[in-house]
């Protein structure tokens, strides 16, 4: 592997260091009648002499609470973008967040990859990325994964075309074709364009790294530094196998929803983990039906995965699952219109 490549990633990581200062709000969505964003805070420290910048400034105002709330009734926009400034103790935060009217689709329906199987759409892609906002899905699911020289890429496996991405280098990687014609996307392409709409969650999954747990971290890292960076935290939710990079998002980000997709841990344990839901395979969920209750009763959401059977379907919509991620959003799609 070239050393400039992998002394390029290090450099990456390291600045990261700073994202721990960054300003959060505990909800990036509005709801019509309700004038509340969510509440201004830092990581492990406190704020003070709040204010607020930009030309959409005017809508908002921080109460005794220190939550952003609109002053004015929001107009036709359905997306507002405001900076925020604070004092901490040892100096000052400043970030600049984009607020959006909450319009994402009731359904539950997480395309697995996005919407591909009855389309030309190759999985991952940005065209399986519209299919499934074009169908109205709830979510479109998909994975990242780190170059050598660290650029997020979108891909199921941890090699494509014969090429290792965590290997191969941004240059190489972007040269890499998909079969509707595509070139193979970045984490920054994808969220970008997911940010054109506010119906379908971008479902982030950030992938087990093949060269050990700290490369898996410093993705984790990098991926929460990009949807902060873009101001996209109120389209991303993010799931992972590795229950370390779940507590890793948590701890970079306390207010972000994380769900844990092995289903070797129980819903209490999640819960004390500040994880927000679980993510479990079908058939984890038929042999712990008590895990339906007990997330509930913890706070949790359950999702399902890869479910395409439509009794399946049928079985979890009983039960109540909060998601159900399919190859077959649109035969999930029929069966909840026909609830």
């Amino acid at each position: 592997m070239n050393k400039r490549i992998v002394l390029a990633g290090i450099l990456s990581v390291l600045s990261l260091s700073g994202m721990a200062q960054d300003l959060l709000l505990t909800q990036y969505t509005y709801k019509e009648g309700n004038p509340t964003v969510g509440k201004i805070s830092a990581l492990n420290t406190s704020l003070s002499k709040i204010k607020l910048s930009g030309p959409q400034a005017k809508y908002f105002g921080v109460n005794e609470k220190q939550e952003l709330y609109f002053k004015k009734k929001p107009d036709s926009r359905t997306s507002y973008e405001v900076k925020i400034e604070a004092q901490k103790p040892s100096g000052k935060l400043s970030q600049s967040f984009q607020i959006i009217k909450d319009e994402f689709h009731p359904n539950g329906v997480i395309a697995h990859r996005g919407a591909w199987k009855h389309t030309e759409a190759a999985q991952n892609s940005i065209a399986s990325l519209q299919g499934a906002i074009k169908l109205g899905c709830y979510g479109s699911e998909f994975d990242v994964h780190m170059s050598a020289d660290s650029v997020l890429f979108i891909n199921h496996d941890p090699q494509i075309q014969g090429v290792e991405i965590e290997k191969a280098n941004a240059t190489q990687l972007s040269t890499i074709q998909l079969k509707n014609g595509e070139k193979l996307p970045t984490l920054e392409q994808y969220l970008s364009e997911g940010m054109k709409q506010k119906g379908t969650k971008l479902i982030l999954e950030i992938k087990t790294s093949i060269l050990g747990k700290e490369r898996s971290l410093a993705l984790t890292e990098k991926v929460v530094k990009m949807v902060r960076d873009l101001k996209a935290q109120a389209w991303v939710e993010y799931i992972a196998f590795d229950y370390d990079v779940c507590k890793k998002v948590v701890a970079l980000d306390p207010y972000a929803k994380v769900a844990y997709l092995m289903g070797n841990q129980t819903p209490e344990q999640l819960a004390a983990d500040k994880l927000t839901g679980l993510d479990y395979h079908f058939k984890i969920m038929q042999s712990k039906e008590n895990y339906f209750d007990e997330a509930k009763q913890k706070h949790l959401t359950v999702n399902v995965w890869t479910v395409n059977d439509p009794e399946l379907m049928k079985w979890l919509m009983d039960k109540k699952a909060d998601f159900i991620t399919t190859d077959e959003p649109e035969q999930l799609l029929s069966l909840k219109k026909q609830q």
